[in-house]
């Protein structure tokens, strides 16, 4: 070869170069491999064979991003302001705070970080090679580019290899381009702007070889490769926030001013008040500590850990906690096909011979039954079925493994359901084998199209299996249903076979010829006419039962879900019309080539449709985008390494937890322990739930903010005194208010849950019912609460009295106002209608541990003196339980007028 050729081959693609070609590029010997010198120098070169993610960043960095909060930066400057006039301790409580909220954030990280490295642990596997001549086993991490690489039936590709031998070799691909059918590998050339599916002279990293054996050398190892190419895409897609990170950012930086605003206003007030500049920055400080819901982020993680627990126990594994949230507020699911919808396993579903179509029980099991027109048949009075379910039998190179209700194929996916439709008929391979056994074969090859065996006992026969063209132009007659032949009507045939294929099965065509003789082999001419026909068998990956069931949950909750596959537009659109996805009399569909000529704003337009086949992985990723630009909240479910870019780009990405890949699962939030569809509709409703559960935590905080802000505004505007102490605040904030806040994140599913449609993505967290409710309520709290302290300090001038009472009415007025929001006394008067109905009792601990906490805030002297308190009596105690009790009244009716939804 010249230099001009060399480097021209160079240009070119493994795929595109001969065998020799591939050979002198990778340096190697086909027949020896490479020596172990040189492979020990490549991989200091290379590195080992593995796919390697972004490293995480210091503990350090990690913790102190959890301060990068508008609401913490005003925390710090408030301890700050505190420390510098001479609060010390008021100081230092507020520092804690700050960094309580800091380290409650870090720790639930590193838990999820943590997940995340358990489900990063693979297996590691082995795989033979030739090293010096000398065939040896190494673990698939130690190639190195220009190893001779053996492959074998159950293999899987350690990397992504060109192949220098085939025989009868296959692949099954599905986990990189979506396609459940194996793919006939060849050692020659492809076009070189061939896709990843044609590039048949490839064998890729991560996908299974199903039959035949192959020597490859070894074009591209870790992040090279092909599923590598795709790990990077999802290292450069965009990661988006979460609806809820998205609210609550805005909620922060809202608040921000509004504190920033009201805190000026209050130092003011105080220095026309005749107070110090002291006081006045004392009395700013509490407006801001009693403006910010310190408390709400401790809560907010607590409820998206509960809701993670809730979904662990319904097979549904979050590996992001606000993608608890985001599952809720879906409103678009782009599902695959393979494995996903479908149960990754071909199964026959009609058999056409002697003129008439049976149908096969659905199912991958050996127990079934076939029938014609509804009614059960027997095999053995269905000459032309029988015949052509034998042949599908024998002319097969596949087995069976496993015990029945785990059957599993060990071959090619399609002969597996070749094998099953048998068993369903009652053909029991081992004695049929018996009866004719094989004498010898002709293995398929994708130039032929059909494979052909030679079986002995009551005389020779040829059976043959392969595309409808190949089978049908080497016959002459067919198989009655009688069991004598006839003409051969090929037009009703191919009209047969059409059907099948616009319903979405895959059609496999059968044939016999008895040569006569004591052959033992299969000539050439014996192939080439004279064959009779017996019929087709049409088979399709099912769909999972469960999963049509989540597919019509998920629609009548308002959520659009569209299939998103590899496979083929027809099979695609049988698929979609058999879920109910494309909706009633829609057959539009796009195939990946359509997308690629399309501009960004033709895409945007296609995104409404719901059926996408034949789609490449970069495809999948523009289309996850289009949805979003148009303000959908997406999420993607998968579990091949094609998916994996989408995955990470969605909203939210729902990987399976069997079948998936480890790409898959790396770039998911979501991980399905039982890979079936149907955990997605447990997970959104428990989603929506969290949601429901957030805003009733939110709805709480605001009136208890809201009164302490009002009261210490009161307090300087007409008692020119703070009612309640930075200090206090704190203890408000973060431990009443927190005990009780916490009950509402246990709180059931309405049952009205999945009725509701998705929530409008450009929701604001803060509607108008949810202020208005707030709004109410801040002002009975600051009646009650401001009153009480306003009668006390009057009436015996003890400020430390006065504030203790204060503080303990408003506690009070939080605990009534959470019975009224709460499912606990609702499912209390439920259960005593109906003694199966669980009581909601979490909010009566809540109360509970509550009133043990005020009595140690209120009667200990440490806690007197920490926090500027003094005990209470009995009757005074009653009078802040009373006075709290009254905003009970409100509550109940701006419940009525404004739930919290």
């Amino acid at each position: 070869m010249t230099e001009k050729e060399n480097r021209e081959t160079e240009r070119q693609p493994w795929h595109a170069i001969g065998v020799e070609e591939a050979a002198e590029r990778l340096k190697t010997d086909t027949s020896r491999g490479l020596e172990e010198k040189e492979a020990e120098k490549r991989r200091e070169e290379h590195g080992p064979n593995e796919i390697t993610g972004r490293g995480r960043k210091p503990a350090l960095v990690r913790f102190l991003e959890h301060f990068r909060d508008p609401l913490i930066y005003i925390l710090v400057i408030a301890g700050t302001v505190s420390v510098l006039i001479g609060k010390g301790i008021d100081g230092a409580v507020i520092y804690g705070v700050a960094f309580l909220n800091a380290l409650i954030g870090f720790i639930q990280e590193a838990k999820a970080a943590n997940a995340i490295a358990a489900l990063a642990e693979t297996v590691v596997t082995e795989i033979g090679v030739l090293r010096g001549g000398k065939k040896k086993t190494i673990p698939s991490r130690e190639i190195v580019p220009g190893d001779v690489v053996l492959l074998a039936s159950g293999d899987k590709v350690p990397a992504d290899l060109r192949l220098f031998e085939a025989r009868n070799l296959q692949t099954n691909e599905s986990a990189l381009t979506g396609e459940s059918v194996p793919v006939e590998k060849t050692t020659e050339a492809a076009e070189e702007d061939a896709g990843i599916g044609d590039r048949s002279s490839m064998a890729f990293a991560g996908t299974l070889v199903t039959g035949g054996m192959g020597k490859g050398g070894a074009a591209a190892t870790g992040t090279d490769t092909e599923t590598g190419r795709i790990s990077k895409m999802m290292e450069e897609s965009e990661g988006l926030e979460t609806p809820l990170t998205r609210k609550i950012r805005g909620f922060s930086k809202n608040l921000l001013y509004i504190i920033l605003g009201l805190a000026g206003l209050t130092f003011l007030l105080t220095l026309l008040q005749g107070l110090g500049w002291i006081d006045g920055f004392q009395a700013a400080v509490a407006l801001a500590v009693s403006a910010i819901p310190e408390g709400l982020p401790a809560v907010i993680t607590v409820t998206l850990a509960i809701g993670v627990n809730r979904m662990a126990g319904r097979h549904a594994i979050i590996r992001k906690l606000p993608a608890v949230e985001a599952l809720g507020s879906t409103t678009v699911i782009c599902s695959d096909k393979t494995g996903t919808l479908t149960q990754n396993r071909m199964t026959v579903r009609e058999v056409y011979a002697g003129g008439k179509t049976y149908e096969i029980s659905e199912g991958f099991r050996l127990e079934g039954e076939v029938t014609l027109e509804g009614e059960k048949v027997s095999r053995e009075e269905q000459t032309a079925l029988d015949e052509c379910l034998r042949a599908g039998l024998l002319c097969n190179d596949s087995r069976l493994r496993g015990e029945e209700g785990e059957l599993e194929t060990e071959g090619d996916p399609t002969e597996g359901a070749l094998l099953i439709s048998a068993a369903k008929a009652g053909l029991e391979r081992e004695r049929v084998e018996d009866d004719q056994p094989r004498i010898d074969t002709v293995p398929f090859a994708s130039e032929n199209q059909y494979m052909a065996t030679l079986h002995g006992g009551d005389g020779r026969t040829i059976y043959l299996k392969g595309s409808l063209e190949a089978v049908l132009e080497r016959c002459g007659e067919a198989l009655g249903e009688d069991g004598k032949t006839g003409g051969l009507d090929r037009e009703e045939i191919e009209e047969q076979a059409g059907r099948m294929a616009r319903e979405g099965l895959r059609v496999l065509a059968f044939a016999r010829k008895q040569p006569g003789g004591e052959s033992e082999r299969i000539e050439e001419e014996d192939l080439e006419g004279g064959m009779t026909f017996l019929g087709l068998q049409g088979m399709i990956d099912p769909p999972r039962p469960e999963a049509l069931e989540a597919v019509k949950t998920a629609r009548k909750a308002g959520i659009k879900v569209k299939m998103i596959t590899g496979d083929h537009i027809e099979t695609a659109r049988a698929i979609a019309a058999e879920f109910g996805i494309a909706g009633d009399g829609d057959t539009r569909a796009y195939s990946g080539r359509e997308l690629a000529e399309m501009s960004d704003e033709e895409l945007s337009e296609a995104a409404g449709c719901s059926v996408f086949a034949r789609v490449a992985p970069e495809h999948k990723l523009r289309l996850v985008e289009a949805l979003q630009k148009r303000g959908e909240i997406v999420a993607v479910t998968g579990d091949g390494v094609n998916d994996a870019p989408a995955l990470q780009q969605a909203d939210i990405g729902v990987a399976m937890g069997i079948m998936g890949t480890e790409v898959a699962k790396e770039a998911s939030d979501m991980v399905l322990t039982d890979d079936n569809f149907a955990s997605i509709e447990a997970a959104v409703e428990e989603g929506r739930t969290v949601y429901t559960n957030l805003l009733k935590t939110i709805g709480f905080i605001l009136p208890v903010n809201g009164g302490e802000a009002l009261t210490i505004l009161a307090g300087i505007l007409l008692a020119a005194r703070i009612p309640i102490i930075p200090v206090q605040i704190l203890w408000i904030n973060m431990i009443s208010s927190v005990a009780l806040m916490l009950t509402l994140s246990f709180e059931p599913r309405p049952k009205d849950i999945m009725d509701r449609p998705p929530r409008d993505p450009g929701e604001r967290l803060l509607k108008p019912s949810l202020l208005v409710r707030g709004g109410g309520i801040s002002l009975a709290n600051l009646g009650v609460t401001f009153g009480m302290f306003y009668y006390l300090y009057r009436a015996t001038d003890d400020l430390a009295l006065a504030r203790t009472v204060a503080v303990n009415t408003l506690v009070a007025a939080e605990a009534f106002y959470l019975l009224s929001i709460s499912r606990f006394i609702p499912s209390a008067f439920e259960y005593l209608r109906d003694r199966s109905v669980k009581i909601a009792y979490i909010p009566a601990i809540g109360i509970a541990a509550l009133v043990v906490l005020q009595y140690v805030f209120t009667s200990w002297g440490v806690m007197n003196t920490l926090f500027q308190t003094t005990p209470l009596t009995g009757l005074q105690a009653l009078y802040c339980i009373a006075a709290g009790a009254a905003v009970l009244v409100p509550a109940l009716i701006l419940k009525k007028f404004s739930p919290i939804k």
